[in-house]
């Protein structure tokens, strides 16, 4: 991927759209169909779009530089705040047909829930990702010279250590206090199968996305 303002904004774009998808679809818990001991992994359904965030800010950052990537963070954030607005705001207002209004209160009436455990994971992992991203990188090209063999390294561990904080914090949040999960024995044990369940998926995409970052980061210049 060449270094210019379209392609920044296309990344940019595609960041933010995956942030708001995560947070509507956030509430639907999906099955994986596998147990750890007596525990059942499960995920939420905003976890897979979710994943595509770091990979944007990965690309930005290798490409841009850091500060950049930090300011996409940013929108992220401001776009996140719009979308709940327009969520509230659009519930405000009476609806002509019960069916649909049940139907869009059942998809969203806890939205505000869910976003305010996305926004608090959203600021501690992104910011996290784009640190540990640059930290590693600056020492590698300090000690080696070049990015030359070493950028699936940072990559990959900036990656699957900031989705231990994404995870841990989205799923205390939105399942553990906003569903009450962290109150009862069962709900412990749901709340803790989809932690496990979120961090297995969002570690193997993080592997998986590796290839995607080398392919769109080809033409990065090594320093």
């Amino acid at each position: 991927m060449r270094k210019t303002n379209t392609n920044l904004t296309i990344l940019i774009i595609l960041f933010v759209i995956s942030i708001v998808i995560a947070n509507v679809v956030g509430a639907r818990t999906i099955t994986t169909g596998l147990h750890l001991g007596g525990i059942e992994l499960a995920l939420s359904g905003g976890a897979i779009t979710y994943a595509v965030t770091f990979l944007c800010t990965d690309i930005i950052g290798e490409i841009w530089g850091k500060e950049t990537a930090k300011g996409a963070v940013k929108y992220g954030f401001i776009g996140q705040l719009f979308a709940t607005a327009c969520i509230i705001i659009t519930g405000w207002f009476p609806a002509t047909d019960a069916v649909m209004d049940g139907a869009y209160n059942t998809l969203l009436g806890q939205n505000w829930v869910f976003v305010t455990g996305s926004l608090c994971a959203y600021y501690a992992s992104q910011s996290w990702d784009v640190a540990v991203f640059h930290r590693i990188r600056d020492w590698y090209i300090k000690k080696y010279g070049s990015t030359h063999g070493g950028r699936w390294i940072w990559n990959n561990c900036s990656t699957m250590t900031s989705q231990i904080l994404d995870t841990v914090i989205y799923a205390t949040i939105s399942f553990g206090l906003g569903l009450g999960w962290i109150w009862t024995p069962a709900g412990r044990a749901d709340l803790l199968g989809i932690m496990i369940g979120q961090y297995l998926l969002k570690a193997g995409l993080a592997l998986l996305d590796t290839p995607f970052f080398y392919f769109f980061t080809r033409k990065a210049r090594e320093q």
